[in-house]
């Protein structure tokens, strides 16, 4: 028997091994080996005795050649395929759901929601059109990889390599727990990452001196923007000039003169000796410390002279140095702006947490937003605060006074050779040199494999790190020595190297007092207090999250590998395009899968968020004004008041914009003929990507007639939403806007030149090319999903959204739907009806239960319905029942006393499921209204926060 085995299987690997060599395409996945463990046998157990089973492969046997069947080519195929992995919905649950729905098959439910009048016959890709395997793939970013060279950066402008202490990196980076959570709109469910996000937030109050900070922005040069636009709001827009000192980081200078173009502003570039206040027209100044050539000033007289014209004043700085520096606070700075990305990140309560002065347009204070929190790189916050709390205040400055000490002794030593002039200014990190050529020494540092930055033809500076070494600065001695000996060492001349910050720019006062920055520096207790805040949180481990409509994506590992690749995540953002090769054939290729897409010509990758990819849309679009139209009955837009608008204004008329599907939900007909009316009259269509993971692959922004559409890759296409970002916004334009894309002053970025007499966009984000480091995330998804991958992605989310709209209706009215009774990707259902009949708000409802997938979200829903009807019929109470009292943490449903009408048992368990898979949120129920009365943006001291938790337990 064992011999006939052997004999049967052989012959099979021979049948294998032909036909492999007749399509060679992938010899490591076809290859013999991969089948030899597969056909060995294997003993189970049945019936009380052992019965000895044969494995087979697709019917074949070793028992008789009667049952042996022809292999067909499916079954060849890897087993590492990445669609069906991602869309989870076999073809047989398709079916069934679609009939449910009321239609044959998927495909006939696609038909009659999507126009025919805008679909697509196919989307195919100019690579990876089949989509990669999961080893394919890693094979290929592997490639990509090898052809980045990764030089010691020493370049600075705002970025620079820092060590990631490996449980941070491993247990919050590299963390589906932590960086597939969403934004904390439901505080009740996310007071983990809301405690983490409010460590941030003191620290970086402690450290910059200031009482109050946010954690919403995106990188140094964004924020630098959005603090020009909060003087300009000071001033209530009275005061149009604002000034920038010329030691500022020139990208930083550039995005806000690109933003000061919508708020009408006049921005002037000035040296800090040459700023006037005289013409009375200046609503704020913004200076950077330390400069962006490494000099420290102090800006105490500045910044009064400033307020005595009634100017703000806005301090772009670098929180490390502050750990050793006097703090803006102190010199009196009103904003201070800057990135955490030194603190950890590749660069980038009972009383209870919650967000306060939420931008979401569903949320308060809609009119008076500078940021989407949305898109916020609040993964890269949590990072950071764990950085903090992980060093210390103690450790913190011992990174920093090291880091200071490499910079002053490489500054001696250059002074002992002679061989340039070093700028005699105090310095912090950044050595400003001046010599004959400086293209000389560059080329000297690329033999030796570094990178400097070069300001001009003879200035040069070096600017050190937390990763920066000893023999590091022995090597630039002997780049600066030009061929002379060198006859000292760092380590020779350290004991000789005084202190070049001046006494009165020394930090006296303490940071980082509070106990969460001082009881947690063992990798054991960081760890265990990671996993603390981790458990408070309802991610995409635990459930679906039926919230936002650009709809999340799953994060698999293979898409995630890459980003902390050191090959990706060591490349500084401004090094020179011939050492980012590998990226720049990323950023090809993804650039190209995305026009396929969109229907675009052009791609920029800059905009790294949604909003600014929104934003950057609307400014490539020349003469850009604004207005609103009335919709239909139906909410959707009213073609003819379209048309009426854009007859009346075509002599100004710039452009529509346009929610396609639109947020509520349907494909509304007749968006190819607004697209028309509006180039007919002159404008140019501005499409919202928000929605784009209803298109994918079934219809496309260009193929409609829009000119410019951003995408939220961080929504459709997978980057780890992280509980508010990082996120990436790129826009796409047809070729005639191409020459309007975003430009940047330190690395060039491609891209057509722009007509005579016209004016491109400017600089949108700090780096070229956005939040580049994550941009591997949505390739690699794109890549392994393929053309086909995607349009099915696309199919499944109209299915999941219409099966559940099916579940639900008879229970809720469902808002909206299209002209054949079926919804987009998405659905409202309208509770508005039950704060008449019962008194239940929509909030009421979020906050009750969690999800496990579409029919337990669904069975959640009607079970929430059923409770409702309780409360109409005057069952139960109408403010005191299960709805209103939830949610129900572990601590309320274990006290002495239970005052509840309903029991303790319901209370926990609505739903038998339940019982085997339960989110136990940590907080009763939130007041939103008092906390937006009573803003507290820092951590308050232990014992008042234990005083205040132990009275409202």
């Amino acid at each position: 028997m064992e011999r006939a085995r052997r004999l049967a299987n052989k012959a099979i690997l021979g049948r294998l091994v032909s036909q492999t060599k007749q399509n060679p395409s992938s010899p490591a996945l076809y290859s013999p080996s991969r089948y030899v463990s597969s056909l060995t046998p294997y003993v189970c157990s049945g019936s009380g005795r052992n019965v000895r089973s044969e494995r087979t492969i697709n019917g074949f046997g070793s028992h008789t050649q009667s049952q042996v069947r022809s292999i067909s080519v499916d079954a060849l195929k890897p087993s590492d395929t990445f669609p069906r992995r991602h869309n989870s919905a076999t073809p047989d649950e398709q079916t069934k759901m679609a009939e449910f729905v009321g239609f044959p098959n998927l495909d006939s439910l696609i038909d009659a929601t999507v126009p025919k009048s805008i679909r697509l016959e196919s989307m195919k890709f100019p690579k990876f059109d089949e989509g990669l395997t999961e080893s394919q793939m890693i094979a290929h970013m592997q490639d990509l990889a090898s052809k980045n060279k990764i030089y010691k950066s020493f370049i600075g402008m705002g970025y620079y390599n820092t060590s990631v202490p490996p449980v941070i990196l491993r247990n919050i980076m590299e963390n589906p727990g932590w960086y597939t959570q969403y934004t904390p709109y439901q505080a009740e469910i996310a007071q983990g990452r809301l405690e983490s996000l409010l460590n941030f937030q003191t620290m970086i109050t402690d450290l910059t001196g200031l009482p109050m900070s946010n954690a919403s922005l995106l990188d140094e040069g964004t924020a630098a923007a959005e603090a020009m636009a909060m003087c300009n709001n000071i001033q209530k827009g009275k005061k149009k000039t604002f000034i920038i000192a010329s030691n500022c980081h020139p990208q930083t200078i550039d995005i806000c003169k690109t933003r000061a173009d919508g708020f009408d502003l006049k921005v002037v570039t000035s040296d800090l000796k040459d700023f006037d206040y005289s013409s009375g027209d200046v609503c704020g100044v913004l200076v950077q410390y330390p400069g962006t050539e490494g000099e420290l000033l102090d800006y105490g007289e500045f910044i009064k002279n400033a307020h005595a014209n009634g100017v703000k004043v806005v301090m772009a700085t670098d929180l490390l140095a502050l750990t050793v520096l006097k703090p803006p606070g102190e010199f009196g700075a009103d904003i201070v702006v800057g990135s955490a990305q030194r603190f950890g990140c590749g660069f980038f309560r009972k009383p209870a947490l919650r967000m306060a002065m939420q931008t979401r347009e569903q949320h308060i204070r809609r009119d008076k937003a500078t940021s989407n929190i949305c898109t916020a790189q609040a993964l890269l916050a949590n990072m950071a605060a764990m950085f903090g709390i992980y060093h210390g205040p103690e450790g913190l400055k011992t990174i920093a006074q090291r880091v200071h000490g490499l910079a002053a002794t490489f500054a001696a030593g250059l002074k002992k050779l002679g061989t340039v002039q070093v700028q005699e200014l105090p310095f912090f990190d950044t050595v400003k040199i001046t010599c004959a050529d400086s293209s000389v020494i560059a080329e000297e540092a690329d033999k030796h494999q570094m990178n400097l930055r070069i300001v001009d033809k003879n200035t040069i500076t070096v600017s050190f790190d937390e990763t920066t070494t000893i023999e590091d600065v022995d090597n630039l001695f002997k780049v600066f020595a030009l061929g002379k000996p060198v006859t000292f060492s760092a380590t020779s001349l350290a004991p000789e190297v005084e202190d070049v910050i001046p006494s009165g720019l020394v930090r006296e006062t303490p940071y980082l007092t509070h106990s969460i920055f001082n009881i947690y520096h063992t990798e054991h207790e960081l760890l265990r207090y990671i996993s603390k805040l981790q458990s408070k949180d309802l991610s995409l481990c635990h459930s679906m999250i039926p919230l936002g409509s650009c709809t999340m994506k799953l994060n698999a590992t293979t898409e995630m590998m890459p980003v902390t690749w050191p090959a990706f995540a060591d490349m500084h953002p401004f090094a020179p395009t011939q050492q980012a090769q590998g990226y720049q054939e990323m950023f090809k290729n993804l650039g190209d899968m995305l026009c396929t897409i969109t229907g675009f010509d052009s791609f920029s990758l800059q905009p790294n968020a949604g909003a600014a990819g929104e934003y950057a849309g609307l400014m490539v679009i020349p003469g850009l004004s604004y207005g609103e139209r009335r919709s239909s009955s139906q909410c959707n837009i009213n073609i003819e008041e379209v048309r009426k608008a854009a007859e009346a204004n075509k002599e100004y008329l710039s452009a529509l914009m346009v929610t396609y599907p639109s947020t509520h939900g349907v494909y509304e007909e007749g968006i190819d003929e607004i697209c028309k009316i509006i180039h007919d009259n002159g404008g140019q269509v501005y499409m919202d990507g928000a929605n784009m993971n209803a298109q994918v692959g079934l219809t496309s922004p260009g193929w409609i007639g829009a000119d410019v559409c951003h995408l939220n890759l961080h929504k459709t296409f997978c980057i780890p939403h992280g509980g508010g970002g990082p996120g990436m916004g790129p826009i796409g334009v047809k070729k005639h806007l191409a020459p309007y894309l975003p430009s940047h002053p330190v690395v060039a970025t491609g891209g057509i030149p722009a007509p005579e007499h016209s004016k491109p966009l400017g600089t949108i984000s700090a780096a070229p090319w956005g939040s580049a480091l994550i941009l591997p995330i949505s390739y690699t998804y794109i890549a392994m999903m393929g053309s086909q991958g995607l349009t099915d992605a696309s199919k499944i989310a109209i299915l999941n959204a219409n099966y559940m709209a099916k579940r639900l209706e008879s229970h809720y009215p469902i808002l909206f739907r299209g002209v054949n009774g079926t919804v987009a990707h998405e659905f409202i259902v309208d509770l508005r009806p039950l704060k008449t009949s019962a008194g239940i708000e929509p909030e009421d409802v979020a906050k009750l239960k969690a999800r496990l997938s579409l029919d337990r979200f669904c069975d959640a829903l009607i079970s929430i319905r059923q409770e409702i009807a309780e409360i109409e019929k005057g069952t139960v109470d109408i403010n005191n029942n299960v709805i209103k009292g939830a949610p129900h943490p572990p601590q309320l449903l274990m006290a002495d006393k239970w005052t509840k009408p309903y029991s303790r048992e319901y209370a926990a368990y609505p739903a038998p499921w339940l019982r085997a898979a339960k989110f136990w949120p940590t907080t009763c129920r939130v007041d939103n209204v008092y906390g937006d009365r009573n803003l507290i943006c820092t951590l308050q001291p232990p014992q008042e926060y234990e005083e205040k938790a132990e009275a409202t337990a």
